[in-house]
C-alpha cells in the first residue's frame, strides 16, 4: 500500500508531461516527421519509470546526506548573511554558480572516459523529445544533480527550496530535449532553448553547448554553437546496448568485459 502513492504520482506526472509537451511538439516541431510512438519509445519510458519509481529516492537520499555533510563545514554566520540578502540576489547567485559548475562538470563528462561511460547512456538516444530527456543512468543523475545543487547547499538553502530548484531544473531539462523548435531570436544568447541543446546531442561528442539554464558559459568559454537547422542525426558513434538493463549494467563493467558482453548480448532496438 505504501507504493500506491508513488505509482499514482508517477502516472499523474506522465499525464501532465504529455498534456504539456505533446501540443508543443505538434505545433512547433523541430523534426516534423517524428511520431509520438517513435523508435525506442518503450526504452525511454523504462527510464522514465525507473527515475520516478526506483532511482528518484536514491538521488534524494544522497542529496540529503550531502546536505548534512555540508552543514558541518559552513559557518552559521555566513548562511545568515546569505539569507539576509534580497531573494532575487540569492536566486541569481545560485543560478550563476550552479550553471558555472554544471558547465565544467558537463564538459568533463564528455572528456573523461570514466564519466563518459555513464553519460553516454543519455547521449545514446537517437530521437529527442520530452520522454528522451529521462534516458539517464542513475549514477550520472547523482553526479549531475549534485553539481547543480552544490551552490544551494553552500549558500545554506533549506531542503524545501532545493527540492523546488530540482523540480524547476527537471522541467527545464525536459523542455530543452523536447522535439520543439521555437526560435527566440537574440534571447537565445541569454536563455537556453531546444535548438541549442539539440546540437549538444549531435553525434559529435565535442559538439559544444554544455551549459544548462543560460548559454553564457558556452559563449564565455568558446563552446557555443547554434546553426539555423537541426543536426542530421543524434546518438553516439560507439556500439552500445539497446535495452534498459543493458544500458544500466554496461557502464559499470570493466572495459574488456563490456566489449565482450556487448558482442554477445547486444539486442535490436526496441
Amino acid at each position: 500500500m505504501e507504493y500506491l502513492p508513488l505509482i499514482k504520482g508517477t502516472g499523474l506526472s506522465l499525464l501532465f508531461l504529455i498534456l504539456v509537451f505533446f501540443p508543443m511538439e505538434r505545433v512547433f516541431p523541430a523534426n516534423n516527421g517524428q511520431k509520438f510512438f517513435r523508435k525506442a519509445w518503450i526504452l525511454d519510458l523504462c527510464f522514465f519509470l525507473g527515475q520516478y519509481l526506483l532511482w528518484g529516492a536514491l538521488v534524494v537520499g544522497v542529496l540529503g546526506y550531502f546536505n548534512e555533510w555540508a552543514n558541518q563545514f559552513i559557518p552559521g554566520d555566513f548562511r545568515q548573511k546569505v539569507a539576509a540578502q534580497p531573494w532575487w540576489l540569492q536566486a541569481f547567485e545560485v543560478i550563476f554558480l550552479s550553471d558555472f559548475l554544471i558547465y565544467w562538470g558537463h564538459r568533463l563528462q564528455h572528456r573523461v572516459e570514466f564519466l563518459w561511460r555513464f553519460h553516454k547512456v543519455h547521449h545514446s538516444a537517437e530521437h529527442l523529445d520530452w520522454l528522451a530527456a529521462h534516458r539517464e543512468h542513475p549514477l550520472d543523475s547523482i553526479y549531475t544533480i549534485g553539481l547543480i545543487n552544490f551552490p544551494a547547499f553552500l549558500l545554506g538553502f533549506p531542503l524545501e527550496t532545493i527540492a523546488g530548484l530540482i523540480a524547476f531544473r527537471g522541467i527545464w531539462a525536459i523542455y530543452i530535449h523536447s522535439n520543439v523548435r521555437f526560435p527566440i531570436g537574440p534571447l537565445r544568447m541569454l536563455i537556453g532553448a531546444p535548438e541549442l541543446h539539440h546540437w549538444h546531442h549531435d553525434k559529435d561528442r565535442d559538439a559544444g553547448n554544455y551549459a544548462n539554464i543560460s548559454p553564457l558559459m558556452d559563449i564565455l568559454f568558446g563552446t557555443y554553437t547554434c546553426p539555423d537547422h537541426e543536426p542530421e542525426s543524434f546518438g553516439i558513434h560507439e556500439p552500445f546496448p539497446k535495452s534498459y538493463l543493458g544500458q544500466l549494467i554496461h557502464p559499470m563493467l570493466p572495459g574488456f568485459i563490456a566489449r565482450k558482453w556487448f558482442r554477445e548480448k547486444s539486442e535490436p532496438e526496441e
